[in-house]
């Protein structure tokens, strides 16, 4: 991420939630791209960074324009029961500039909408974490959330 305020709001979420849960962003380096490489070949070698990054026990989760949508009380309850579920790790994975390969789809275990609208990566990354220590206060009966 380049732009310091979005940074710096990204990194204020994640101190909060490490009081709720272990967290952490596994940033795969960007691919260097050339005329001669092809949106699906970029696809391909982001897929095969973020498939070399899960484990087989983890439950992956692709943020996706395509998902599930939920209100935030509703996305609180899925991470709850997801959570309590789990052998692994839940791990939620944001795409690059022209989304998932396939081999990231058939991969996923399920996929969650945050919008039908594209934003860049970097406010995905912002609307993540929040919503995510959003749904940790709900959880905990945390005045945060306001309905």
């Amino acid at each position: 991420m380049n732009d310091a305020p979005l940074v710096q709001a990204v990194e204020k979420y994640v101190k909060r939630l490490v009081h709720y849960i272990p967290f952490q962003f596994v940033t795969i380096p960007d691919i260097k791209t050339t005329r001669a490489m092809t949106e699906q070949r970029q696809k391909d070698a982001e897929g095969a960074l973020i498939l070399s990054s899960v484990d087989s026990r983890d439950f992956v989760i692709l943020l996706d324009e395509r998902g599930k949508e939920f209100t935030s009380r509703e996305f609180a309850a899925y991470v709850d029961k997801k959570t309590l579920s789990l052998p692994g790790n839940l791990v939620f994975v944001i795409g690059g500039p022209y989304g998932f390969s396939q081999e990231v789809y058939d991969r996923a275990n399920d996929k969650v909408s945050l919008s039908k609208m594209t934003f860049s990566h970097e406010m995905v990354r912002l609307f993540f974490v929040e919503q995510l220590y959003r749904a940790m206060t709900i959880l905990r009966g945390e005045p945060y959330h306001h309905d």
